[in-house]
C-alpha cells in the first residue's frame, strides 16, 4: 500500500535536503523556547537541574548477563534507561534556558551512550541472529532492536537540537554520534534483511516494526547528508512498513491491545509524520482507510478517564501520548481521537517517562496552547464492534461514563502478546472497574518463552472464562472463537460466540455458546446479561466459571456484591440452585500490577454443585445505589 506509490527516485526528489529539514525549532530558535508558558519551562528546567551533577551509572557485563543467568532484565534496564532519561532531561533543559549551563553534562551523556558496547537490551539479544546463546553481544555484529533504535533517535535529535551548541564545545561529539549511528544503525538497516521485525521472513511482525522504523527513519532524515542514502532508507522503510499493515484487518483493531497501540498504531503515525514533514506534506497516507481505522481503534477502546479495554498484555490504566492521539485525529479528521488526545494531554504530567521520544515531546510543546484550549470532551462512544479482531464494547449512553460498561472479545489464542482469553469480558460501573482483566506482570525471561502460559495472568482460569474437567483454554491459532455475532440498537447491544473450539480435545466440550448483552431500556434499569449454554461430549464433569474482581466480593446466596465506590455497588446474580460461589484473595506482589490495581485482587469461582453434562447458566450484572 505504501511502498508502491513512491519509488526510491521519487523519494529522492521529494525529500527536503538534510540542511533544509527543520521539523521543529532548534535550541537557537529562542523565540519558540522562551515563548512557552512559564510552568512548562520551569518543569523541564527542574528535571534538567536535577541531573546537572548526574553520575552516569555503569552498565557492567555481569548485569547484562543476568537475563541469561537468572531471567532478570530489570537491574540492567534500570541503569540503561536512567542514562537516556537523564540525557533527555538535560537536552530539553538546555533548549529552554539556552545558556550553555547543561552542555558539559550533555557531552558526558553523549559520550557515555556512544561508549556502550551495545545499545541492545539483554532481553532482546536472544531475539537476534547474533546471540547464539551467549549472554553478551557480539560488538562486531550490530543488531537493531527497539532500544538500539530509540537510542539512535535520542542521539539524532540531540545533535539536531543542539547543532550550533555542541560543535563549539567540541566537534568530536557530533562526529562520534555520526560514526556510531553509521556502524550500529545505518549500515545494518540498509544492508540486512534478516531482522525479523522487518517483515521479510515468514514471521509475523508486531509493534516492533513501526516502532523501530519510526526511529530509524527519523535518524536518517536528521543526520544523513547523502540524499540518495536517505531515499534508499525511506524506500526500504516503506516496504517494511507494508508488512505491518498487512497484519491488520480492515477494522484497524490492534490485537496487542491499547497498551501497545502507542507503539503500534502510534508508531505507524510517527512513520507517516516523518514522511509528511520531510516532504512538506507532499507525501501523505492519511486518506488511506486502513490508516484511519488503525487510529480510530484507540478511541474505540477508551472506557473513561485513563481506563482502557486491556485485553492482551497491557495495563488497564494508561499514560497516553495525548498530543500524538490528538495529531492523529487532526490528520484523519476524527473528532473522537482529537477530543481523547487533548483530554489525555491535560491529564498527563510533564515528567519525562522511562521510555520516551523527543519526537513526541517536541510536537507536544509546539501544540501546547492548542491542546490546552481544545474544548470538546472525550466522546465516550456508546457502541463498538470490530469484526476483524472480534472486540465488542457497549455503554449505557454515549458521552457519559455513568452507568454500566461491558467489553468482550473473541479472536484466537495466537494473537500478539496473547492471553488465553477467547470469550473473556470485563464490566465497569461509572467508569470504575468491577469485573476486570488483570493484565500482565513485569516482563521476565519466561514472558516470551515456551513457558509463557505457566504465568497465571496468561491463563484462562484467571479470566472470565470456564474451566472444564480442570482443563483450560490452549494457546495457538487453532484455538479460536466460532459462530461470532453482534447486534446493537438503541436499547441493547449483544455479542455472542462459540467457545468450545478454544479448548483442547481432552476437555470433551461439545459446545459452549456464550452471549453477552447490555440492556439499556429507556427509563428502565440497565443490566449486563451473560448466558452460557454448554454441553459436554463425555461423562458429566466438574465445571467452573472464573470472574476476576478488583473489590473484595461479598458473597450471599445466589449473588455477590462489589463495593465499587461510596454509595455504589455492582451486583452479580446467579442461579443458586445450580452454582455455588467461593472467592480467593490474590496478593499482588508485582510492582507493575500493583501500580494498576493496588495490593490485591480477587477471583470468584462459580462451581456447578454437581457434575454436569449439559446446562445453561445466567449471570445478571447490575449497578446498585444506596
Amino acid at each position: 500500500m505504501l511502498q508502491e506509490k513512491y519509488s526510491e527516485e521519487t523519494l529522492k526528489s521529494m525529500l527536503l535536503p538534510r540542511e533544509e529539514y527543520r521539523p521543529y525549532p532548534q535550541a537557537r530558535d529562542r523565540g519558540f523556547w522562551e515563548g512557552l508558558p512559564d510552568p512548562v519551562r520551569e518543569a523541564y528546567l527542574a528535571q534538567g537541574e536535577a541531573r546537572l551533577d548526574f553520575d552516569w551509572p555503569a552498565l557492567p557485563a555481569s548485569r547484562y548477563m543476568d537475563f541469561v543467568k537468572n531471567g532478570n532484565r530489570s537491574r540492567y534496564e534500570e541503569a540503561y534507561f536512567d542514562r537516556r532519561r537523564a540525557l533527555g532531561a538535560l537536552v530539553l533543559a538546555e533548549c529552554f534556558e539556552g545558556s550553555g549551563r547543561f552542555l558539559e553534562t550533555i557531552a558526558n551523556g553523549l559520550w557515555a551512550l556512544c561508549e556502550e558496547s551495545s545499545w541492545v537490551v539483554p532481553a532482546h539479544l536472544s531475539l537476534s541472529q547474533q546471540s547464539k546463546g551467549h549472554a553478551l553481544p557480539d560488538v562486531d555484529d550490530p543488531v537493531i532492536d527497539l532500544f538500539a533504535a530509540e537510542t539512535a533517535s535520542l542521539l539524532a535529535w540531540t545533535a539536531y537540537l543542539l547543532e550550533e551548541e555542541l560543535d563549539p564545545l567540541c566537534p568530536m561529539l557530533r562526529k562520534r554520534i555520526g560514526r556510531e549511528m553509521d556502524k550500529r544503525i545505518f549500515i545494518p538497516f540498509l544492508e540486512r534483511e534478516d531482522f525479523w521485525w522487518m517483515g521479510f521472513s515468514a514471521r509475523k511482525v508486531n509493534n516492533w516494526n513501526p516502532w523501530i522504523l519510526s526511529n530509524v527513519m527519523g535518524s536518517f532524515l536528521l543526520l544523513e547528508n547523502d540524499q540518495g542514502r536517505r531515499a534508499q532508507a525511506l524506500a526500504k522503510a516503506l516496504l517494511s512498513l507494508d508488512t505491518f499493515l498487512a497484519v491488520y484487518l480492515p477494522d484497524g483493531g490492534c490485537d496487542e491491545g491499547p497498551g501497545y497501540w502507542g507503539h503500534a498504531g502510534g508508531s505507524l503515525f510517527d512513520c507517516l509524520e516523518h514522511l509528511y514533514l520531510a516532504t512538506e506534506g507532499r507525501i501523505t497516507f492519511y486518506e488511506e482507510p486502513l490508516v484511519q481505522e488503525i487510529g480510530r481503534y484507540f478511541a474505540r477502546v477508551h472506557i473513561a478517564g485513563d481506563y482502557y479495554v486491556n485485553f492482551a498484555d497491557g495495563d488497564a490504566r494508561l499514560k497516553v501520548y495525548g498530543d500524538l492521539v490528538y495529531r492523529y485525529g487532526l490528520r484523519i479528521g476524527d473528532e473522537a481521537l482529537c477530543a481523547l488526545g487533548a483530554d489525555a494531554f491535560r491529564r498527563s504530567s510533564l515528567d519525562i517517562p522511562r521510555i520516551f521520544s523527543l519526537f513526541r515531546i517536541l510536537p507536544a510543546l509546539a501544540d501546547f496552547d492548542e491542546l490546552q484550549t481544545y474544548a470538546t470532551p472525550p466522546l465516550l462512544l456508546r457502541d463498538v464492534w470490530l469484526d476483524g479482531i472480534h472486540l465488542f464494547a457497549a455503554r449505557e449512553r454515549a458521552g457519559s461514563e455513568k452507568g454500566l460498561y461491558v467489553a468482550g472479545k473473541g479472536g484466537h489464542n495466537d494473537e500478539s502478546h496473547n492471553h488465553n482469553d477467547v470469550g473473556h469480558f470485563i464490566v465497569y460501573a461509572d467508569g470504575v472497574p468491577a469485573l476486570i482483566d488483570i493484565g500482565v506482570e513485569t516482563y521476565t525471561s519466561k514472558t516470551f518463552s515456551p513457558r509463557r502460559y505457566e504465568i497465571w495472568t496468561m491463563q484462562s482460569a484467571y479470566h472470565a472464562l470456564p474451566t472444564v474437567r480442570g482443563i483450560q483454554q490452549a494457546p495457538g491459532s487453532d484455538f479460536q472463537a466460532a459462530d461470532v455475532h453482534y447486534a446493537a440498537e438503541e436499547e441493547s447491544a449483544e455479542f455472542s460466540l462459540e467457545l468450545a473450539s478454544a479448548y483442547p480435545a481432552e476437555a470433551e466440550l461439545a459446545s459452549w455458546k456464550r452471549t453477552i448483552r447490555l440492556d439499556r431500556p429507556a427509563g428502565g434499569k440497565a443490566a449486563v446479561h451473560v448466558t452460557d449454554s454448554f454441553s459436554l461430549s463425555g461423562e458429566p464433569a466438574d465445571v467452573t466459571l472464573s470472574l476476576m474482581t478488583l473489590q473484595e466480593p461479598q458473597l450471599a446466596e445466589g449473588r455477590f456484591t462489589l463495593a465499587v465506590a461510596p454509595g455504589m455497588a455492582v451486583r452479580v446474580a446467579f442461579d443458586a440452585d445450580r452454582l455455588a460461589a467461593e472467592s480467593e484473595r490474590i496478593e499482588v506482589g508485582d510492582d507493575k500490577l500493583r501500580a494498576v490495581w493496588g495490593d490485591r485482587v480477587h477471583r470468584v469461582v462459580l462451581r456447578a454443585k454437581e457434575p454436569v453434562r449439559q446446562e445453561q447458566w445466567r449471570l445478571v450484572i447490575t449497578q446498585e445505589h444506596e
